[in-house]
């Protein structure tokens, strides 16, 4: 089972979003779970987050 969490770039307010990782990086918006998630692969999500730091 995956275990979600709020990613810790979403901010104080409503605007968030959960982030499960393993092989694969699951994204999904806090406030329409239904509508499935986005995936990324580890090296993707990364290099994501490499590019938002700069």
């Amino acid at each position: 089972m995956m275990e979600w969490h709020k990613s810790s770039y979403s901010n104080a307010a409503e605007n968030c979003v959960e982030v499960t990782e393993g092989a694969e990086t699951l994204v999904r918006d806090t406030q329409n779970r239904e509508l499935g998630h986005l995936g990324f692969e580890a090296k993707e999500w990364s290099a994501l987050l490499s590019t938002l730091q700069q």
